[in-house]
């Protein structure tokens, strides 16, 4: 025990000879290198159990670190839509930013000269502030950014047993919800609700057909002035509607009130409470009704509300787009009233969020495709925009945005799942399936929705490996290659589906409007 003891008074006297040799420039390096490094200022000081234990803490934590980064990020991305487990990742990350402080403090306390000038006590002080405040100030941000984003997760997305949807499928299997299903199919509504207009309106309406194994995506744009959209037969609308939502002898003003652009509104008007308990009537019809019409079952819905777009592209730093007409930033094509401003034509061209919004909504002097393709482009604008660095950077107000922005149907128990078919999305291929409008008879009372089945299956359909034949090199053919013609156009027939990268490229119209 007395040796004990003395070995202690022996410690403690060798740790106040070194602190009076030591200079405050040494104690300042010190300090500094023990932020770096949380327990190696302990171990100088003195404190080498203590000092170990941080240390080794440190260390492994870092490790721990970089292996879930590098093998468990999808992991990380689930976690990340989970509202409990951000609570708690907030409530840790705070805990590690307040540990590594009193860690510094301490460390400082041991390594600054026991006959240290007030000068010198106060250069090491702000040192120390210093070093505090550069590890408060980001901690605070990420646990913001945590938090806002548990908030979004909340507000949009809600647990299923909490919303109530008359069309959405029940989830059997949530740690794999995509077994025995190859496709998931998602239904994009843009609410245009400006203050102008009386309800609202899907002008845009798209549905996204998902590769489930590859996340290879095919967009199918409806026209919004489709009229007599067909329900299920077994659908309770089927037998208010049994030749689709419309009516004939109408003139083209009347049939407004019987397009899909109005459905969302004037089916629940008409019939609330058909289909059962749900939190958005419009949707649910909407969703019934276009599947029906392209020949897929329906999972959920993402709708957004057009004035939020521009808040979303805000909170991006905007997007970047190859514009090739003339858009119109207003105008009213029906009282040949032109518009003040003009989206002029150009490639690579970065828009805010209110050019954004006119270059997806824009009407004057453009028909509803050219409209389709540049909101299609605006949503690729958007997967480009969302690269990791402005996620992290701006993470805050994006989530301030889109919380204002999105309206779904989507559970919270299916977002894990669905971040990581998203990472399969974000790597897999975008392209667009192209209906022809005058072989559809799209623009006309009486669509041909039969052949809009067919399109969309033959479109989907799996393409079987060809198999690689080798052949001998050959004199090049001087015959031009056989090329398909549009039925009574004379035009080139359109693929079934068309790239997103070529669809989006810059190839300006020459006819611009004006």
């Amino acid at each position: 025990m007395a040796d004990d003891d003395a070995s202690r008074r022996d410690r403690q006297a060798a740790e106040r000879i070194a602190r009076r040799a030591r200079t405050v420039p040494r104690s300042l390096g010190l300090t500094l290198l023990s932020a770096l490094l949380p327990g190696l200022g302990l171990i100088i000081g003195g404190r080498k159990r203590l000092g170990t234990f941080v240390l080794t803490l440190t260390v492994g934590l870092i490790a721990l670190g970089v292996y879930v980064g590098l093998t468990r990020r999808d992991e990380v991305l689930a976690a990340a839509v989970v509202p409990s487990r951000l609570l708690v990742t907030s409530v840790v990350i705070g805990a590690i930013a307040l540990a590594w402080i009193v860690v510094i403090v301490g460390s400082h306390r041991l390594l600054r000269p026991a006959t240290a000038a007030p000068g010198g006590r106060a250069v090491g002080a702000l040192l120390v502030g210093m070093l505090c405040f550069a590890i408060a100030a980001p901690t605070a941000i990420a646990v913001q950014s945590v938090l806002a984003q548990r908030d979004l997760v909340e507000n949009v997305f809600v647990a299923q047993s909490e919303s109530k949807s008359a069309t959405r499928p029940k989830i059997v299997n949530v740690k794999d919800p995509w077994e025995n299903r190859p496709r998931l199919n998602l239904l994009l509504l843009g609410g245009d609700d400006a203050k102008d207009r009386i309800g609202v309106r899907t002008d845009t309406v798209i549905v996204a057909s998902i590769d489930t194994k590859t996340g290879d995506t095919s967009l199918i744009s409806m026209p919004r002035q489709l009229t007599f959209m067909p329900f299920p037969k077994d659908s309770p609308l089927h037998r208010f509607y049994p030749n689709g939502f419309g009516k004939e002898g109408l003139s083209l003003e009347g049939r407004l009130e019987w397009m899909l652009t109005a459905m969302y509104q004037n089916i629940p008007e008409a019939h609330p409470g058909i289909l059962g308990p749900s939190d958005n009537e419009g949707a649910d019809v909407v969703k019934q009704s276009v599947g029906e019409a392209v020949g897929l079952k329906i999972d959920y819905y993402l709708q957004v509300n057009l004035q939020g777009f521009s808040q979303l592209v805000q909170a991006l730093g905007g997007i970047t787009v190859n514009v090739n007409e003339r858009v119109a930033m207003g105008g009213v094509s029906s009282s040949n009233r032109p518009p003040d401003e003009w989206i002029e034509p150009g490639p690579n061209q970065h828009l805010d969020g209110r050019h954004a919004l006119w270059f997806a909504r824009g009407r004057y002097g453009a028909d509803d495709d050219q409209r389709q393709i540049r909101q299609r482009c605006a949503i690729k604008g958007l997967v480009d925009s969302a690269d990791p660095r402005t996620l992290v950077t701006k993470y805050q107000a994006i989530a301030k945005a889109g919380k204002n922005l999105l309206r779904t149907d989507i559970p919270q128990e299916l977002l894990p799942a669905l971040i990581q078919l998203a990472m399969k999305v974000k790597s897999g291929t975008v392209a667009n399936i192209s209906l022809d409008v005058s072989k559809l008879k799209l623009k006309y009372l009486h669509p041909d929705y039969e052949g809009l089945r067919e399109t969309v299956a033959a479109a989907l359909e799996p393409k079987p490996e060809q198999p690689v034949i080798s052949t001998p090199p050959s004199t090049p053919s001087t015959k031009s290659p056989k090329t398909l013609l549009r039925p009574g156009t004379g035009k080139t027939a359109p693929p079934p589906t068309e790239d997103l990268e070529d669809a989006c490229a810059y190839h300006p119209e020459t006819d611009q409007p004006g």
